[in-house]
């Protein structure tokens, strides 16, 4: 729910500050303070629906911060994040004062746009998955203090989320191995130091090729392999040499033209950083009712 995600109210206060300064002048300029109006929030395209409790509270953060209007506002929410929507269909209704609902409209829908923009790419790729065991992940690739609302709507379009950021999980890729003086050496210092730190965290690693798997194979001491920059053949054979003794991700570089095929192969996990950072976002207006 949007509601967990902590620190929403001062990224608002932060994305207003950015585009109000001291003053939405235009705004102020021509329009009487006690001026109200009703807006309605449209669809301008089909998709996946996402945002719409930060939408609301922008208004509402604007009326109360910005305005300290004594006129309510009043926001009608008439679809529901992770909802399917066709192009024309009205999403929200706000009523208030006219310079609140002028103020507040770039900000609401700088974020409904991107995050309905990721729900709607995402939705779009976990159907190409349809009849397969795989699931799409997404990855760290997120715009700064966006993460959590960006992977709240990978959510709401129907993926699945992977480590929230570093702390969460030990994810051991090429470069750690490769500091670390080896995969063995990487491994066994984790465990080491997860013990002496008192911490349960799972561990994933990244292997480049077959011989590298082979030795994590030998090893042990993890619970998931990224197979990184696979091709499908050299991955279907991966995935059966693990054969569900670890759990299987498949990434870099996997494309909605070849999702399909690298799921075929049986991998467990599919991540695509694309999913956060290369979206196009959603086409959504707000317009006098």
């Amino acid at each position: 729910m949007m509601t967990n995600i902590p620190n929403l109210d001062e990224l608002i206060r932060m994305a207003l500050l950015e585009d109000v300064g001291d003053g939405d002048h235009s705004t102020l300029a021509c329009i009487p303070p006690t001026a109200t109006n009703t807006a309605k929030m449209v669809a301008k395209a089909d998709g996946i629906v996402c945002g719409m409790e930060v939408g609301e509270r922008v208004f509402h953060f604007v009326n109360d911060s910005y305005y300290h209007s004594r006129i309510p506002i009043r926001v009608t929410l008439l679809k529901q994040d992770g909802d399917e929507v066709k192009k024309g269909e009205m999403l929200m209704t706000i009523e208030g004062a006219s310079g609140v609902i002028l103020t507040a409209e770039r900000t609401a829908l700088n974020f409904m746009q991107r995050l309905s923009g990721i729900a709607t790419q995402t939705h779009h790729m976990v159907q190409m998955l349809d009849g397969l065991h795989t699931r799409l992940l997404d990855t760290r690739k997120t715009t700064p203090n966006m993460r959590l609302l960006e992977k709240y709507a990978v959510h709401c379009g129907g993926g699945t989320n992977h480590r929230i950021g570093l702390y969460d999980m030990v994810m051991l890729k090429d470069n750690h191995i490769d500091f670390a003086g080896g995969i063995e050496a990487a491994i066994d210092r984790t465990h080491a130091y997860l013990k002496e730190k008192g911490k349960d965290l799972r561990i994933e690693i990244e292997v480049r090729n077959l011989d590298e798997l082979e030795q994590v194979m030998r090893h042990g001491g993890v619970d998931r392999i990224m197979l990184d920059n696979f091709d499908t053949d050299t991955l279907r054979k991966a995935v059966q040499r693990i054969d569900g003794k670890y759990e299987t991700e498949a990434s870099g570089g996997i494309t909605e033209e070849t999702l399909r095929s690298y799921a075929e192969t049986g991998v467990d996990f599919i991540s695509v950083g694309a999913l956060t950072h290369h979206i196009k976002s959603m086409d959504i207006s707000l317009v006098k009712k």
